[in-house]
């Protein structure tokens, strides 16, 4: 966002330490944490890596020019301004922010959806707990072990063949259900299921390059990669500390309890 310099009265940028013309300080600085996406692309993967419910679902649209009612959602418009929006239960939308500024517009729908999370979270620690079904000890027991069974076949499931598969030439790499694609531009980035090949899905097994880094691949070892930083902490500063950074309420996440009538 620009605005002006206290001092000569020029027009800088928001995020801007001092003022290019005059060099004083600028007071009202815009800083962002470690961590803090900054363009569309690093929100879809903060998105995708808290592990939150489909958009059709929380109703968050990133990088999607979404017309239907009771939405949020950022996109980058034809001539090149970022829109940050909000569509109203009643259809009406209010503009939140437009502008060229694409850490700003990503920033302001960053905060939202945070916000909106521990909106969720809230709603759902409150809903009135199940009465208490008393089942007989013997089917308890019968459950736990019938849990246990099938944890471990999931679990199987989701870290074998953890490692490296090369498809059609393209390097991927899987992290217990999670998949990464490498690209010689952006290097490995994480990526949803629905936009792997169907067919290398149904048989990745057979791609299988091992657990080690593959002589034969062009890329960076995933494991030396900051992206393999991510699998053992958190990135997102303090924020991550008030709240399991994986979503925890799956399909639960009820838009119903969002004010859908104020303008943000």
């Amino acid at each position: 966002m620009r605005i002006k310099c206290e001092y000569c009265g020029n027009t800088i940028d928001d995020s801007d330490v001092t003022c290019k013309f005059c060099g004083a300080p600028n007071k009202n600085v815009r800083r962002v944490g470690n961590g803090v996406p900054q363009t569309i692309d690093e929100l879809q993967q903060w998105y995708i890596q808290h592990h939150l419910p489909d958009p059709n679902i929380t109703r968050f649209f990133i990088g999607v020019d979404c017309k239907e009612p009771k939405a949020f959602g950022i996109f980058r418009d034809t001539n090149g301004k970022f829109i940050v929006y909000k569509n109203k239960a009643n259809g009406i939308r209010s503009i939140r922010y437009e502008g060229t500024d694409e850490g700003y517009a990503v920033n302001e729908l960053y905060l939202k959806l945070k916000s909106e999370i521990q909106n969720q979270k809230n709603h759902h620690s409150q809903k009135p707990k199940k009465p208490k079904n008393h089942f007989p000890a013997i089917w308890l027991i019968g459950i736990i072990i019938f849990s246990f069974v099938i944890l471990g076949i999931f679990s199987s499931m989701n870290y074998s063949y953890n490692g490296y598969y090369n498809y059609q030439g393209t390097e991927y790499y899987k992290h217990n259900s999670y998949w990464y694609i490498y690209d010689d531009n952006t290097g490995w980035t994480l990526t949803n299921h629905s936009d792997l090949d169907d067919n290398f899905m149904d048989n990745y097994t057979n791609y299988y390059e091992g657990s080690s880094y593959p002589s034969s691949f062009d890329g960076e070892d995933i494991t030396n990669s900051s992206v393999a930083d991510s699998w053992d902490s958190s990135s997102d500063d303090d924020w991550d500390n008030d709240w399991d950074s994986d979503w925890d309420s799956g399909s639960d996440w009820d838009s119903g309890s969002t004010d859908w009538d104020s303008d943000w």
